[in-house]
Order: C-alpha cells, then sequence, then structure tokens
C-alpha cells in the first residue's frame, strides 16, 4: 500500500481554515487577511488590455515580463534606496510562493529555520516541507522579534531566520535599530535573513525598514508581493529579490513548480506599481483609523492590547472561551495558539473589515468578554 512523505505527514491544514470552517455562512468574519477594497481600477485595465491584445495568452519568461521586473527594481529603490538589478528578481504566485523558494534553495534536510513565534503559520509549515526543523523565538511583550533572542538562537545548523515588519498576527514593526540588527547577525553568522515585507506599506507610527537596506554581504532574501499592498489577493502576484546567486536556485525551483507567474497578473502588478499610489495612502489611513477604533473598545472592555503599529491584525490577550464564544455568536477571529504556542492566551483579530461591521463585531466581543467575567 502507498504510504505518503514525512513532510507532508508533519504539517496539516492550516488551523485559520478549521475555524472559517465552524463558523456560520452569514458570520462576521475578522480572521480573513484580505483588504475590503477594490483592485486599483488602473492594474485590472491593465490586466484586460493585455488580454485583449493577446500579450497573456503564452508563457512569460520564468522570472516575468521585463517591465514588471524593472517596476519591482525601481520600487525597492525608491522605498529601501537599494539597488536591484531586474535580473535579480523573480515574480511569482504571490508571496506565499516566494518564501517557498527562499526556503527551498536555502534550507537542506534537518537544517534549522527561525521564526517568530505567534508567526505566520507558513513559516512552520514551509519549514517542514523543505525538510528543515522550525526553530520558533518567542516575541517580546510588545509582539516584535528581538535580535539578540534570534542571534542567541543561532547554532551551526541554522541555515535562515525569518524576519516579518510589520508582522502577521501580530501588527508589530520592527524599529530601525531592530532591523540593522538583524543585516548584521545575518552578514556576521553566514545565515540567510528572509524579510517577509508583504505589509510594508501598512505602518502608522514610524517608518517601514528593511534588513537589505543594512545588509554588508548577500544575506538578505526579500518577499513582497501585490495582495496587501494593492488589495489583490486573487490575483496571486508576488516576487522575491536576492543576489544573482540566489536567485539562480530559486529560480531552479521555480521553473518546474510554477514556470512563470499568471501573466494577465503580471501586467496588472507592473501597472500598480508604476501607476497612481492614492489607494495606498488611503488604505493605510482607513486600516489606522479602525485600528484606533479597535483599541479604544478593547480599551473600555478591560481587555490588554499590544499596540500594533502596522498591517491590519491586532492580538488581544483574552479571557478563555473568547474565540469559541465569538464563533459562536457569528464573529470569527483566530485563536492565537494557531499562530504558534506563543499565541496562546491571545486572538488575532482583523481589522480588513468596514468600519460599521467592524463596529457590530465589537459588541459582540463586549458582551462576550462580560458573559465570560460573568460565569
Amino acid at each position: 500500500m502507498s504510504e505518503f512523505s514525512a513532510r507532508v505527514e508533519s504539517i496539516s491544514i492550516s488551523g485559520i481554515r478549521e475555524v472559517f470552517e465552524a463558523a456560520g455562512e452569514d458570520a462576521i468574519n475578522l480572521g480573513l487577511g484580505q483588504p475590503d477594497f477594490p483592485a486599483p481600477d488602473h492594474a485590472r485595465q491593465a490586466a484586460v488590455d493585455a488580454i485583449e491584445a493577446g500579450e497573456a495568452d503564452a508563457y512569460t519568461s520564468n522570472k516575468g515580463i521585463q517591465p514588471l521586473r524593472e517596476a519591482i527594481a525601481a520600487k525597492h529603490a525608491r522605498d529601501q534606496g537599494v539597488d536591484v538589478d531586474a535580473g535579480d528578481v523573480i515574480a511569482t504566485a504571490g508571496g506565499s510562493e516566494a518564501l517557498h523558494l527562499a526556503l527551498e534553495a536555502h534550507v537542506d534536510p534537518g537544517e534549522e529555520v527561525i521564526f517568530p513565534d505567534p508567526g505566520f503559520v507558513s513559516y512552520d509549515a514551509l519549514t517542514k516541507v523543505a525538510g528543515g526543523t522550525p526553530k520558533p523565538v518567542t516575541l517580546r511583550d510588545d509582539l516584535t522579534l528581538d535580535p539578540a533572542a534570534v542571534e542567541e538562537a543561532i547554532t551551526d545548523d541554522t541555515a535562515v531566520f525569518v524576519v516579518n515588519s510589520p508582522g502577521n498576527p501580530t501588527g508589530a514593526v520592527s524599529p530601525e535599530e531592530d532591523i540593522r540588527e538583524f543585516a548584521r547577525i545575518a552578514d556576521e553568522h553566514d545565515v540567510v535573513c528572509v524579510s517577509d515585507e508583504v505589509y510594508e506599506p501598512f505602518v502608522f507610527e514610524g517608518d517601514h525598514h528593511s534588513p537589505m537596506t543594512y545588509a554588508d554581504t548577500d544575506s538578505v532574501v526579500t518577499v513582497n508581493g501585490c495582495s496587501k499592498t494593492y488589495s489583490m489577493t486573487g490575483w496571486r502576484l508576488g516576487w522575491v529579490t536576492a543576489s544573482t546567486r540566489r536567485i539562480e536556485r530559486m529560480l531552479r525551483v521555480h521553473q518546474y513548480v510554477q514556470a512563470c507567474a499568471s501573466a494577465p497578473a503580471q501586467y496588472a502588478a507592473e501597472a500598480a506599481l508604476t501607476g497612481p499610489q492614492d489607494v495606498v495612502d488611503e488604505m493605510r489611513e482607513t486600516f489606522e483609523t479602525r485600528r484606533n477604533l479597535l483599541l479604544d473598545r478593547f480599551a473600555d472592555m478591560g481587555i490588554e492590547v499590544p499596540t500594533p503599529k502596522g498591517a491590519f491584525y491586532a492580538m488581544p490577550k483574552v479571557p478563555e472561551g473568547f474565540v469559541d464564544a465569538c464563533i459562536d455568536r457569528g464573529v470569527v477571529v483566530v485563536p492565537g495558539d494557531a499562530f504558534g504556542p506563543g499565541g496562546a492566551g491571545h486572538a488575532r483579530i482583523s481589522y480588513a473589515n468596514d468600519t460599521e461591521t467592524l463596529r457590530e463585531a465589537l459588541d459582540v466581543m463586549e458582551r462576550v468578554v462580560t458573559d465570560l467575567r460573568d460565569e
């Protein structure tokens, strides 16, 4: 009888999806990491134009169309002050594939991957798929990743450590001094830093900083995409950039698992990156307003919430039974331990939902907290 690989047996369906399945069809979904904005009109039109012109019917280059890769390189020059060669960019099927490529290209069986706990669910799963050994590192009280903790966790078996700022599920933003330290650690220990920057533009206090700005070697691999920045989750268009030698190894994986990213999506992404950016500013301002609403309401409930400085998530410390009670009353939130043991006692709440719906959900949560305290 045929069996399954140990790698696939070591992972399971995401706990986030399990929560969705448990919720009713009319539930308010605060568990989904998807902006509630439309994709930019000019991005949509670029895809339509490419399709109608017959430009999106065939495979593109494995790395993606040249104009898109040039737009990505220009974005990094503008936002990180780093010169990126368009040849050192691979357009991928979302940031998820970019993460997969980064780990597959750099992790041998048994080698360690350090990542935040709580952290994005893919870090643990993709490490196991690559045959690596997950090594989660507990976050500080403010839910930021401590460079000292990362450096202490590094051993001779460490291949990669992951930095995610702004963070999912925490909304935490690493300060510049920490980002500089992550670059130093990668350089000095000859360990790859995979920097997951898909929430880059959504920083409410201070600025976004990338390890690629500060690294003195080619130790940093940067993952980004259009899904969150331009509300294009369904288009599945991300990218990875790194040194030429690292891109060449990641391309070896990409060409066999994907061949190339969706051609229409590539044209849409190019237009999104090069066109007006006012939609991004609008989204950031809206998310900050919703964050403040959420923080005020939880303060009124007496619930402690480490202040999220970016992305569109919060992780309040919640009483036992909170998540199940919310789901029972039609509000989907995700248990913090779905993102690792360090998330126990928290819930992840996405405020990528319209403000009135968020208010309605917060009313439900307030009643849940009151009822739990009265038990």
